[in-house]
């Protein structure tokens, strides 16, 4: 009878791992973000990314968020691959079996395809559901070569990809330096294009996510962005506001000047509607805003409205019963958990249901939701955005963090309060510890990538000795210079 008993542990809904690094991520949160709303410790641990893989980029941004020495160190397919092991491992160690992951570091495209897919693997094996984070600026060659292993046989199911795309970028092939966002719109569509090919030639879906880096001379640019790039392909519009972080040499304006509720105000002109980012709360809504939604035709609506109880009350449902399940599992296993959720909370399909009605009827009616998916035109769309610190506040910040010490400085104690609500984390092995983004880049990138520039060296240019130049004489030609 052991069968029962692995068919039991393989539907149960939340995996017993997953419950204990559930309830350690809640037990770290201070106390300001446990909120009815937050999402970390309840649905997630959080999202995760690498470093120190691939630092290189080439592209120079302004603002660039890695250190001086990053586009001295070379790209390496093995080094890349062996990192990527390494901080998975210790992430699925001590975060749990799932969880969301970034393949980030310089510009990704830059490894040979096969390491690039062979890093995707390695994620995949430690249960991460990986995303590949580049500028864009690559052919359809490339994509087809990392999709597709010999014999021409698709490696994976699904690739996810952010495509970062903004007039701070210098680089791109054709548009070096693109003196506006709608310059850019060719590009975004050439991007989303690729992967609407791959899907119709070789049957590989995709994820796409559009990040944007904001600054004062582009923040007035982001509704017509919005509006440009929600039928390209993108499921999900990503705005950071430039921080002083990485490469001092890249900083050229005043970033302290971005206020958050304007840029947000922005986004929200862009998308036409109210974004209720408060719905669900991920780690501390000075850094994170998320509004989740869709398009239907010209329209965006919310998955629950803020100022709705009913919605409200759908989402703590949704967070207390539902909070934890691998959603990425096979399609037979997952709703062989849902099915159990449902038995043992059968409130759960009234609840349900009344929500899809408030939406179908929201929409315009059953009538004007199936002629919508009938068209394609029901487009899920998220919008986020991201607030990275200063520097110069987190490394003191951290380094009190690290001594069991608050400041007295409201600026640096805010800076602290949101590095312990961090929902953005990078893995060290070789420490046991677990560093929010923000402090990687801050603290840790300039001297790791000093010691990556002594292991992985650029290969030096080869030098052609130079011909020794007789004097010009009489004898040597009348005139000619040899």
């Amino acid at each position: 009878m052991d069968w029962l008993g692995s068919v039991e542990r393989a539907t149960r809904p939340v995996a017993e791992e997953t419950r204990a690094a559930l309830a350690r991520r809640w037990n770290e949160l201070p106390d300001h973000v446990r909120t009815a709303s937050q999402t970390l410790g309840r649905m997630a641990v959080g999202c995760e990314g690498t470093h120190g893989v691939f630092p290189r980029c080439n592209f120079t941004c302004t603002p660039c968020y890695h250190s001086a020495d990053a586009n001295r160190v070379r790209v390496d397919g093995a080094h890349t691959v062996a990192e990527v092991d390494r901080q998975m491992a210790h992430l699925a160690a001590v975060r749990g079996p799932h969880a969301h992951a970034q393949l980030i570091g310089g510009e990704v495209s830059l490894l040979d395809p096969d390491d690039h897919a062979e890093a995707l693997a390695v994620m995949r094996r430690y249960g991460r559901e990986p995303m590949s984070f580049t500028h864009g600026d690559f052919d359809y060659s490339y994509l087809v070569r990392l999709a597709l292993g010999p014999g021409g046989k698709p490696r994976f199911g699904r690739l996810s990809f952010a495509g970062h795309f903004d007039t701070t970028m210098r680089g791109r092939r054709g548009l070096r330096r693109p003196t506006s966002e709608v310059e850019l719109n060719p590009d975004r569509q050439e991007f989303c294009d690729m992967f609407h090919r791959l899907r119709a030639e070789h049957g590989v879906k995709f994820f796409l996510a559009h990040n944007m880096t904001v600054t004062p001379s582009n923040v007035d640019e982001i509704p017509q962005v919005i509006r440009d790039c929600r039928s390209m392909g993108f499921n999900m519009l990503s705005f950071q506001p430039a921080a002083f972080v990485g490469d001092a040499r890249r900083w050229r304006e005043d970033y302290r000047s971005l206020d958050a509720d304007a840029v947000w105000a922005k986004i929200e002109e862009g998308a036409g509607a109210h974004l209720p980012y408060r719905v669900f709360q991920i780690g501390d809504e000075r850094c994170n805003r998320s509004a989740f939604g869709y398009y239907l035709g010209e329209r965006w609506f919310s998955v629950a409205d803020d100022d709705d109880p009913e919605d409200l009350a759908a989402r703590d449902a949704f967070l207390t019963y539902l909070g934890g399940i691998h959603w990425g599992a096979p399609r037979a296993l997952l709703m062989a958990r849902l099915a159990r959720v449902l038995a043992a909370h059968p409130r759960m399909a009234a609840i349900a249901g009344r929500w899809l009605a408030r939406r179908v009827r929201q929409a315009g009616g059953v009538v004007a939701v199936v002629r919508a998916l009938r068209r394609g035109e029901l487009v899920p769309m998220t919008f986020v955005m991201h607030r990275f610190m200063h520097a110069e506040d987190v490394k003191p910040a951290w380094e009190l963090l690290q001594r069991g010490e608050t400041s007295d400085d409201p600026r640096i104690q805010e800076t602290q309060e949101r590095l312990a609500a961090c929902f953005y984390a990078m893995a060290h092995p070789e420490t046991g510890e677990i560093v929010p983004a923000c402090v990687q880049h801050s603290v840790l990138d300039p001297a790791e990538n000093a010691a990556l520039v002594e292991l992985l060296p650029l290969p030096r240019r080869r030098t052609v000795p130079q011909p020794t130049l007789a004097p010009v004489t009489a004898a040597a030609g009348k005139g000619e210079l040899c």
